[in-house]
This record gives C-alpha cells, sequence and structure tokens, in this order.
C-alpha cells in the first residue's frame, strides 16, 4: 500500500509548470518578438526578488483522456499574487497575452478569477490586506467571440465601488503594457500613477477596427491612443516609459514616496543631505528682468534632497509641475509654476494635474511645498471655451479641502484668483517670499491699462502717462510695504530656504500624525 501522497505532489509540480509554460513557446517567442516582456518576466522585474507569491496557480482548462488522464493545459490568462517592493507587501495581477481568451479564465485581460461560489482577485487582496495595488495590463476587454461560444449576448453591469474604496485606502498603480481597451482601458486612469511605452502601448475605449465602424474614421491605433494622446494632451496616463524595464522602475520609484495604506505615515528616508545646505545659486536664479523664464526644475532640486525628485504628468498641463520629493529623508509632494510654458498661467489641463495630484498628497499624507510664479488664470478665447475657470475652482476647492501641512514659497508672481488659490487661506500655513516675489488682483501693467483707460486716453502723450502711472505703482509693488502690514509673513535670503523650510517639516510631520486614515470625500481618480 502506498504510504505517501509523491505521486500527487508530483501532478502538482506538473501542472504548475505547465502553467509557467503560459502560452506555450510559440506565443511567448512571438510577445518577445514584439519586443515585450511575458506577464511572469513583468513580475520578476518589478518586485523585490523571490518574493511574489502566486495565486491560483493552478486555474486553467485541462484536457483529459478516457481515463481522466491530463493530456493539456491552458492556463489562466490572469496572473495575480503577492510579493514585496522595497520590502514592503503589495498585491500585483496582470495579463498573459499569450494565453488568449478560451483558457477559462475571464478573458484576455481579467483580473478576476471565479470558481463556483468564491470571487479571487488581487482587487480584494489589496482591499483586505490595506496594501498597495499594481496593475500591469496587457490586452482588450470585451471578446466578440464569446458571444459565438455562449450563444447569447449579456449585459454590462460596472461596480465601482471596490474601486472608490481601494483609491481611497491604498496607492494604486496602472501600466499600460500593449493594446488596452475597454474595460481595462477604464483601469488605467482609476489609479493614483499611470504608465505607458512610448511607441509601444496604447489605450482606447475601443480600437481602430470599431471605431472605422462607428464613426468612419480610419486611423492608426498609435494615433487613436498612443503617448502623444494620453499623456500629453489628454492626460489620462501621468508618465511615458521608454521600454518595459523603465516603466516597472519608475513603479517602484513612484510607490517609494507613499505609504503602505492612508493608516500609515509615508516611509522616511536616510537624511543623507544636510538640511542646512544653502545654496546660493538660488539668489540669482529668478531673473531682475520680469520677461524673462528660469529653470523651475533647477530650483526645486536646489531645495530638496539631491537625486530626490520624481516628476509626475510633466508633458500634460506643462504650465504647473507636479513632483514627489525627499526633504531630510521626508516625502513630500511639491507645486511649482513653469514661466517657459505660457508664462506659467495655469489653463485647464494644469488645473486638472494640480487638482488630481493634491488630492492624491492629501489621502496618503504628504505635505506639500508650493513654489509659486503664478500669474492667473489662462486667458483668451481658447482658455475660455476649454473651461479654465471652472477648472480652475475645481483645484481651488480640491486645496480648500487638504487637510495635508502646506507650505507656499512665494519666488516671484501671485496674481489673482488662480494666485489667491496657491493654499488655503483659511487657516495657518507656512508662507515666505523671496524679494523677486510680486502680488496683486492683476499685474500692474495691464491693470492700469485697464482701470486709467480715459485718463491716458485724454492725455497729451497717452504713451508718456501711461509709463508715468506704470512706474509710479511699480514702486509700490516692492514686497517691503506687504511685510510691514504683516500680510506676507517673512520675506527671506533664497539661500535660506532649504533650512527654514526643514525646520517647517520637523513640525508639519508631528502634526501630520493625528491625520492618519481615510479621508471622507475620498479619492477622484
Amino acid at each position: 500500500m502506498m504510504m505517501t501522497w509523491d505521486p500527487e505532489i508530483e501532478e502538482i509540480n506538473r501542472r504548475r509548470a505547465l502553467a509557467r509554460e503560459m502560452g506555450g513557446p510559440d506565443r511567448v517567442a512571438q510577445q518577445h518578438s514584439l519586443g515585450k516582456l511575458t506577464v511572469r518576466e513583468r513580475i520578476e522585474e518589478l518586485v523585490d526578488s523571490g518574493s511574489f507569491l502566486e495565486r491560483g496557480i493552478l486555474g486553467g482548462v485541462g484536457t483529459y483522456d478516457e481515463e481522466e488522464n491530463l493530456v493539456d493545459f491552458v492556463p489562466k490568462s490572469t496572473v495575480f499574487g503577492i510579493a514585496k517592493i522595497d520590502e514592503r507587501p503589495v498585491s500585483v495581477t496582470g495579463q498573459d497575452f499569450t494565453a488568449r481568451p478560451g483558457s477559462g479564465s475571464t478573458g484576455a485581460t481579467g483580473t478576476t478569477v471565479t470558481g463556483g461560489p468564491r470571487t479571487i482577485s488581487a482587487e480584494h487582496i489589496s482591499h483586505e490586506m490595506k496594501i498597495p495595488f499594481v496593475r500591469l495590463i496587457d490586452g482588450f476587454g470585451a471578446d466578440i467571440r464569446a458571444v459565438g461560444q455562449k450563444n447569447r449576448t449579456y449585459i454590462p453591469n460596472g461596480n465601482w465601488k471596490l474601486e472608490h474604496e481601494l483609491l481611497s485606502e491604498v496607492p494604486i498603480v496602472a501600466a499600460a503594457l500593449g493594446a488596452v481597451a475597454g474595460l481595462p482601458a477604464a483601469w488605467v486612469p482609476a489609479s493614483h500613477f499611470s504608465i505607458m511605452i512610448k511607441g509601444k502601448t496604447q489605450v482606447f475605449a475601443a480600437g481602430p477596427p470599431v471605431v472605422k465602424r462607428a464613426i468612419g474614421l480610419d486611423i492608426p491605433k498609435e494615433d487613436l491612443g498612443g503617448f502623444r494622446q494620453h499623456s500629453r494632451t489628454s492626460g489620462v496616463v501621468n508618465n511615458e516609459a521608454e521600454d518595459e524595464v523603465d516603466a516597472l522602475q519608475q513603479i517602484r520609484r513612484f510607490l517609494s514616496y507613499l505609504p503602505t495604506n492612508v493608516w500609515e505615515l509615508p516611509p522616511f528616508g536616510e537624511e543623507s543631505d544636510p538640511r542646512d545646505r544653502r545654496d546660493h545659486k538660488l539668489r540669482s536664479i529668478i531673473p531682475r528682468d520680469r520677461n524673462r523664464g528660469y529653470n523651475p526644475r533647477e530650483l526645486i532640486s536646489l531645495v530638496m534632497d539631491q537625486g530626490s525628485t520624481f516628476e509626475l504628468s510633466r508633458y500634460y498641463g506643462g504650465s504647473q509641475i507636479t513632483m514627489l520629493a525627499r526633504l531630510n529623508g521626508r516625502p513630500i509632494g511639491v507645486i511649482a509654476n513653469d514661466p517657459m510654458v505660457h508664462g506659467g498661467a495655469q489653463d485647464a489641463p494644469a488645473a486638472r494635474k494640480i487638482e488630481k495630484f493634491v488630492d492624491t498628497c492629501d489621502t496618503f499624507h504628504l505635505p506639500i511645498i508650493n513654489f509659486s510664479d503664478q500669474p492667473g488664470f489662462m486667458i483668451g478665447p481658447a482658455a475660455e471655451a476649454a473651461g479654465t475657470l471652472r477648472a480652475g475652482v475645481r483645484t481651488a476647492v480640491a486645496i480648500g479641502q487638504a487637510t495635508v501641512p502646506w507650505a507656499t514659497v512665494i519666488v516671484r508672481r501671485v496674481y489673482g484668483v488662480a494666485g489667491g488659490a496657491r493654499q488655503d487661506n483659511s487657516h495657518f500655513n507656512f508662507q515666505l517670499a523671496w524679494p523677486s516675489g510680486e502680488w496683486g488682483s492683476l499685474p500692474i501693467e495691464g491693470g492700469i491699462a485697464a482701470a486709467y483707460r480715459r485718463e491716458i486716453e485724454a492725455a497729451d502723450d497717452p504713451d508718456a502717462y501711461r509709463r508715468q502711472l506704470e512706474e509710479k505703482l511699480i514702486a509700490i509693488r516692492a514686497p517691503w510695504r506687504t511685510a510691514e502690514d504683516l500680510d506676507v509673513e517673512d520675506i527671506i535670503d533664497p539661500a535660506d530656504t532649504r533650512p527654514m523650510l526643514s525646520d517647517w517639516l520637523d513640525v508639519a510631520y508631528k502634526a501630520n500624525e493625528r491625520l492618519v486614515g481615510p479621508k471622507s470625500r475620498g479619492m477622484r481618480p
């Protein structure tokens, strides 16, 4: 009589080996020929070595002979489980594009595997264990072939309750790693950070064949939903990557700034950069000529820990900069204006970008520092048609709702409603100004032309009279009178910015401890 379970153990190992073959050598080779990794290669590249604990590896469709011996096995097309990134737990799922529909899972892109009364999914693991959730998306949603196979259609049922709860509790990351359409395309913006590969991946509600049939437009998939469309125009995707390895490394870096969930503070790093470092380059980085731009990314890097900045959505809403960074090893969110794009004025895309970024920082308890050089909202007929005011007001409300500690450094301009929304002024915020700072309801030059129009037109020399008025009011614009009235708390040597923000951040993180937990309003995708 057999006393061990060795045959069954051998069968377990055989089936696991078959699952790891995925769609078979030919389909794996085809995936590689397209310059793409397989789903398991992606997960291995993403997570800490040897840390992936796959769930449901035995799921799939088996073919048996008359004696019930397994003769063929097609694994499920969804791979998911628990792993670690930088020694912290994550839930990760990915689609195996080599295992095409008909493998017994939810098709080429499902993240859920159903069996009997049970539902197993990476989302549920993340929700129950309160750990970050990473989606590696490679494929489409509904497969019309299933209609023929099932001999019926079905009524779509959307259920986003779990997504909303996840967005409010744990970091969610989505990577588009193929041509992504349908429901998987909707997963991309339902995240705190999303990324796609330049020239290699696309995201769209429906692909070119459906577009051509529906509206008669014959369009290549890259033009329809490539990186230029979504990381630079629509804002559906935050970042673009050079290749899959770059995308996966960016995911690791993004998660390094965030806590595991909203019940924790962001992870502290080493204080390797002296907090009292005073970089004198900051004294000359803002030009005395108000019509000249400068490099705001260099400005930020001179204040933050060296090499610690990670920019989000650089090519969308370019007049505003959103970055994650560290100051004395502590993660923070950074906002700034880029005067080289629209003069730094806030247009509708920039406003939407700031709104989501503030929501993300507030959800995960990242203090925010705003280097303000805000000339106001973008103006003109195109800006009005784009709904700049509406988008700007939503941003102002998001800033008003934020509860994380906030500091503003006025490096140059603060004008109008957009300038007033640099922070929530209903409670204490730490605010500094550089000697280059200027502010008002609108710039003096344009304001004089509007307010003194009749007097200027009636003058013997209108241009000379206008310049006289400008010179008088510009002299008043110097920041000293504002400081005398305590309307600005302090004007500082720019070189002192890092030490002063470091001292503020010590107090801010102490105050931050009482904010740990979910936000009542949740997170907007």
